[in-house]
């Protein structure tokens, strides 16, 4: 199932939530997302822009790092049976959110570590899992991942979606890999 971007005509399945992040180049992101949450409440990812100012943004232009976007996974997932909570600690588990601008080799601001939050709850959610992570799972550097509202959106070109999928030898950020971290204290 696919969804279309915010503003458009298509509407999140009954029931579903929606969760936006962005920790680096987005065909990793999805890839790693998909592998870890399909079956398991996941309905759809789709790779995309957010958190910059110009309308309809494409690849080429975000690539420039001059449109204020960064480079993210929209995951439209079942509360009942994932919750946002595990979709954020799984963020800080498979990218490195202490470096500025940066994953691995990608650098620009298209590549920074930010949670982009829907509603209230997912803003408090967002916030103690980082201050959770920065004390617990980080604490050689400072998270420095954005926690924003989450602004418009706007899906990537249809050859970026499941890019690792269609790609399998495609390129793969070395920094996004599962880090063994011991669950976060309660």
């Amino acid at each position: 199932m696919a969804f279309g971007p915010e503003g458009s005509s298509a509407t999140l399945p009954e029931g579903a939530a929606k969760a936006t992040i962005a920790a680096g180049c987005f065909w990793g992101v999805e890839h790693m997302y998909r592998k870890a949450f399909d079956g398991k409440g996941l309905i759809d990812a789709r790779v995309g822009y957010i958190g910059g100012d110009t309308q309809n943004p494409s690849y080429r232009a975000v690539c420039t790092g001059r449109t204020g976007h960064a480079e993210a996974l929209q995951v439209i997932y079942d509360p009942e049976k994932l919750k946002y909570r595990e979709l954020i600690e799984f963020l800080y588990r498979m990218h490195d959110p202490t470096t500025k601008d940066r994953q691995g080799p990608d650098t620009g601001s298209q590549y920074r570590s930010g949670i982009f939050f829907h509603d209230e709850e997912q803003e408090k959610i967002a916030k103690e899992v980082t201050d959770k992570v920065q004390q617990e799972w980080w604490k050689k550097g400072k998270v420095v991942t954005e926690i924003l509202p989450a602004g418009q959106w706007w899906d990537a070109e249809t050859y970026h979606q499941l890019y690792l999928d269609k790609n399998p030898g495609g390129y793969e950020c070395p920094s996004h890999f599962l880090r063994p971290f011991p669950p976060l204290s309660s």
